[in-house]
């Protein structure tokens, strides 16, 4: 399932927050409370890339997930530079 990190500014007091979340939905202002305040923006966090020694693990949020991402493993890359070319090849295909 897709994931992302909604970032949010508040259209009554102004105060910006950010949560994660398979979709870029509107969100309850967690400093005053005002309802469906829409993203500004959202970064899509669905596939990424994380170090673990000296290699570049791709990791997908898969369909199943639902409340949190529930990462797994798709490739690992002896660079960024290839893991990240590798999540662009990901994303064309989908």
């Amino acid at each position: 399932m897709a994931w992302y990190l909604n970032n949010y500014r508040c259209y009554k007091c102004h105060r910006y927050w950010a949560t994660d979340w398979s979709c870029a939905c509107d969100d309850e202002c967690p400093y005053c409370q005002a309802r469906n305040a829409t993203a500004i923006d959202s970064v899509d966090l669905t596939n990424i890339v994380v170090q673990e020694n000296d290699a570049f693990i791709v990791l997908n949020s898969p369909p199943t997930a639902e409340h949190h991402p529930d990462y797994w493993e798709v490739a690992r890359f002896s660079s960024a530079k290839l893991a990240e070319d590798f999540i662009e090849t990901l994303d064309r295909e989908f």
